[in-house]
């Protein structure tokens, strides 16, 4: 059965969003949240679904890509359940899911290749928590 990943993205992430869905969709059930074009849109309209539906465990993971990757970032953190890490570099991704047990990442789409675009995203799919010594920290993120 294959793993179910949430996606979204912003006007300027729409570009990125497609060839990710298109690289991952093989190996993966990717739900798209939208944006449906590059057309002027409003993030938060397409991140709280999305983040949403990992919350709910309609989704394990999300993918979020903006041109700056805070602002969706931002949004997706709001959600108690979320752990949204900004990944700029493979390595960001990979100690995000290691050390943090993120559950969405966010691309800056403006500031970052196609390629490695990619790889972060292979490299928070193929990480797993390590837990341990990390799962106390994990566990006094969220704040009621």
């Amino acid at each position: 059965m294959k793993r179910k990943i949430a996606i979204a993205a912003d006007h300027a992430g729409y570009e990125y969003k497609e060839i990710v869905k298109k690289y991952f969709s093989e190996n993966f059930e990717i739900q798209d949240f939208g944006t449906f074009s590059t057309d002027s849109v409003d993030y938060p309209d397409f991140v709280h679904p999305a983040a949403v539906s990992i919350e709910n465990g309609e989704n394990e993971l999300g993918i979020l890509i903006c041109g700056s990757g805070n602002g969706v970032q931002i949004t997706a953190n709001k959600h108690q359940k979320i752990r949204c890490a900004l990944c700029w570099m493979p390595d960001i991704a990979t100690l995000a899911r290691q050390h943090n047990d993120a559950n969405m990442i966010s691309i800056p789409a403006r500031f970052i290749s196609k390629e490695i675009a990619i790889e972060i995203v292979d490299k928070f799919l193929s990480t797993d928590f390590e837990g341990g010594r990390h799962q106390n920290r994990v566990d006094k993120i969220a704040f009621c």
